[in-house]
Formats: structure tokens, C-alpha cells, sequence
């Protein structure tokens, strides 16, 4: 029996593929819910006791729905080049940044004009999916990406165009990547920064690219010794916001510093009335510090930060000391002011997966969905229509069900947040924990 905590129950991976059709399903899928809700995570072939949840070889899940029904389930591994030889699969065409190739695209699954691309930071390239989630090719947008993506693109809701941190543990700076609407990179900017920190997210403003450089860096001799996840934190490395103003270059950048901590994700971020930028973020007081006890890394906590363009240390307040994590909004509202967002729980014997948070950051209120037997992942956002209000539409979330020892998708109207699921679709199978997904719509 293993004792790594990231191979066994729900982390535990599947060792096969699944198609299923019409699904059961318990209440009625809304009519204006027309395409598939798409999550990903590592599922690896072949791992190793120290195995690293982060390193896992992708599989991607997928849920169509359609006139009130949930016409299929699929989960494709994302075919990457140890998995191909593994398997004996051809090897998947187009070009390889790196070492990495294809392998690790486990993060995060986005549509961008016309495509679906499973996503991984520090080097390795976009993979392809077609409407199935059968791997298509490793990417490079048509020639157009010189580096490294990244597991978050931020969407612009005025331009359709995506804005990306790249990193690579061979640089010794990051890379600002925009791809437009047409699913071309029209842009990057070069950003010089020491000691090749991990970058896991970004932000964006109306007027600015957010630049997170935190004190967790690439562990040199961890890395020549062979370790799978040479990332350390420093106590040394400078913590810091950077405001990247979105038509400028890196002599233009604006540095905030910041108390030490890390992030994986911001909620949102905006410009106020005066100028500053508002940030919401899950804050970790530490992180990979191998001078600590897991439990002595702290409480992950959603903070508000104000930087302020003309310069001075950040400034730091708690909206919600709950822990919590996977932060989301209605992305109508991405680089906009907003005022709810929806986090992940964390459940019993501190895993992070449990119920889900709905916070009112106008009232300052938060609500906590927590069902016994139900073990949530990250929760996506779909408004109910194009113009409906922020708040009026659908969260929509993969949960482990743990009496069946299998999964389901659950539809909650977000405004009736804590009461009965407008749906939920049973699934025939177990879709292990993972990171993170999003809508697809018909449309």
C-alpha cells in the first residue's frame, strides 16, 4: 500500500479511458445550458512513491450538455510523448518548446478562437483537443509562440484576447504573451527578474498586466540532483507586484513591494476610481518551505491588496480568513470591478477538496455549501445568459461522491447557492481530483 497521499482515494488515478451516453440525471439540466463543462488534472501511467501531484500526465473530462440532457461523458488522456511511447501510440504531431514537449499539460483547459488547448506552465507547449478531447497536436499557434504558456491566461471581455505569464526554469527572465482573438500571439515582452521564481498566475486591469514575482524559486541544486519538483521557498527572494502597463515594455514596469507569501491564484483585479489597482487574492503565508511542517505553511485566506501606480508598499486586508482556494467570478467581470466570487473548501484532515464558498464582498458575506458524502472541485461560473446581472446564472462543479466512490456534475442556481442543486448528472466513473476547467458553450 502507498503512502503517498496523492495516489490513493479520489487522488488516486484512473487507469483507463471512458465513453458514456446519456447520462442519468437527477432534477433538469437548464435549456440554456448548451455545451460541455471541461476540467483537467494529472492522471499518471506510471508513478513513482515520491510522485509529485503537479507532474502527472494529463487527462482531461468532459460533460455535453444539451436541450435538457447530458448526452455524454469523456475522459481522454492528453497524449503526451511518455505516454505515446508507453502506449505505443504514434507520437503526436508539432513543434516541442522543450524537454518537456507535450508531457505535463494537466492544468487547465481553455477555448480560444475556434480551439480547445490543454494548458501547463514552465515549458511545455498547448496541446490541442478536438470536440471529443481526442489530442489533435502540440501547438504553437501557428508559429507564432516563442516560449513557454501557461496554465492561466487572463480573457479580456472587451477584446477577446489572452494575456499570459510564461516562465521556463532555462530563463532567467519571464515572458508577457498576449494572443489575439484570432488566436495569433501579437505580442511579447521580455521581463528580467533573478533567481527564476515560480509563476503559477497572473492579473489584468484595464490598463495593466500584474506581474506576481513571490519568494518560492527554482532550487538549483535540488534540480541537478534530480529532483521532480525542484521549487523551493526563499527568504532571501524579494516579494513583490509588478504593474506591466498593457502597451508597454519592461523599462516601463512598476514594482509594489509586498509582505513574503505566495499565491496560485487571484479572484480578480481592477482599477478604482483613483487610479490603484484592487486585488483580490488567495494568500499562503508559505510555501515549499522546507524548513517548515506542512502544517506550519498557514492558512490559505482571501486578501484584498491595493497597489497604488505612484509607488509605496502594498497594502494588505483580510476579506475572508476561512481557508480556501480555486478562486472564481463570473468572467464578464474579469478586470472589471466585481462583486462576488466562489472558492473551494477544504475538507476534513486538511484536504483541499470539501464544499464550496460564495462571497458577497459588497455585505461582506460569505456562505459555505458543505454536503455530507460530497467532495467538490473547482466551481465554474455561466451566466445565464449574455446580459443577465453578475450573480444570475449557474455554478456548475465536478464532485467526488464518496458513498458510490464516483463522480458528478452539479448544476446550483448561484443566487439559491445553498439550496437543492438544480441538477446533477451521475457519472459512471471517478474523476480524480484535479486543478482546474471551464464552459464551452455551443455558441
Amino acid at each position: 500500500m502507498t503512502s503517498n497521499p496523492f495516489l490513493t482515494g479520489n487522488f488516486a488515478p484512473v487507469p483507463d479511458e471512458t465513453t458514456a451516453f446519456d447520462l442519468s440525471v437527477r432534477g433538469r439540466v437548464p435549456d440554456e445550458l448548451a455545451g460541455r463543462l471541461l476540467r483537467i488534472g494529472p492522471n499518471p501511467i506510471a508513478p513513482s512513491e515520491n510522485y509529485h501531484w503537479f507532474l502527472g500526465n494529463g487527462m482531461v473530462h468532459g460533460v455535453a450538455l444539451r436541450e435538457g440532457r447530458a448526452r455524454w461523458y469523456r475522459s481522454r488522456f492528453v497524449r503526451d510523448d511518455e505516454l505515446c511511447a508507453a502506449r505505443g501510440w504514434p507520437k503526436v504531431p508539432g513543434p516541442r518548446f522543450s524537454e518537456l514537449s507535450t508531457g505535463g499539460a494537466n492544468t487547465n483547459v481553455i477555448h480560444h478562437a475556434g480551439r480547445i488547448y490543454a494548458i501547463v506552465e514552465a515549458g511545455g507547449n498547448p496541446v490541442e483537443l478536438d470536440d471529443e478531447l481526442e489530442t489533435v497536436a502540440s501547438s504553437d499557434f501557428e508559429g507564432t509562440l516563442p516560449g513557454p504558456f501557461s496554465a492561466h491566461p487572463k480573457r479580456c471581455p472587451d477584446t477577446n484576447e489572452l494575456h499570459v505569464m510564461g516562465y521556463y526554469p532555462g530563463w532567467e527572465h519571464l515572458q508577457y504573451v498576449v494572443v489575439a482573438a484570432d488566436g495569433r500571439v501579437r505580442k511579447t515582452v521580455d521581463i528580467p527578474v533573478p533567481d527564476r521564481p515560480m509563476i503559477h498566475d497572473c492579473a489584468l486591469t484595464e490598463n495593466y498586466f500584474i506581474v506576481f514575482d513571490l519568494p518560492v524559486i527554482l532550487d538549483l541544486e535540488g534540480a541537478e540532483a534530480g529532483s521532480n519538483f525542484p521549487y523551493r521557498w526563499s527568504n532571501e527572494h524579494p516579494t513583490r507586484v509588478g504593474l506591466l502597463p498593457r502597451d508597454g515594455s519592461a523599462e516601463d514596469i512598476l514594482w509594489n513591494s509586498v509582505e513574503p507569501c505566495f499565491l496560485f491564484h487571484p479572484l480578480n483585479a481592477y482599477e478604482d476610481e483613483a487610479g490603484r489597482v484592487v486585488l483580490d487574492v488567495v494568500r499562503h503565508p508559505r510555501l515549499f518551505d522546507p524548513t517548515a511542517l506542512g502544517s506550519e505553511e498557514g492558512t490559505p485566506t482571501l486578501d484584498r491588496w491595493i497597489v497604488d501606480p505612484t509607488g509605496g508598499p502594498v497594502k494588505e486586508s483580510r476579506l475572508c480568513d476561512r481557508p480556501q482556494e480555486f478562486p472564481r467570478i463570473d468572467e464578464r467581470r474579469t478586470a472589471k470591478p466585481h462583486r462576488y466570487g466562489y472558492c473551494g473548501a477544504p475538507g476534513d484532515g486538511g484536504s483541499p477538496f470539501g464544499g464550496l464558498l460564495k462571497h458577497d464582498l459588497e455585505r461582506g458575506e460569505t456562505l459555505h455549501r458543505d454536503e455530507a458524502g460530497y467532495l467538490y472541485q473547482e466551481a465554474v461560473f455561466v451566466p445565464r445568459s449574455p446580459d443577465s446581472d453578475e450573480d444570475d446564472g449557474y455554478l456548475m462543479a465536478y464532485a467526488h461522491h464518496t458513498e458510490r466512490d464516483a463522480s458528478e456534475v452539479v448544476i446550483l442556481h448561484a443566487q439559491d447557492f445553498l439550496g437543492e442543486p438544480v441538477a446533477r448528472v451521475e457519472l459512471p466513473v471517478r474523476v480524480p481530483f484535479g486543478f482546474h476547467g471551464n464552459w464551452v458553450s455551443d455558441a
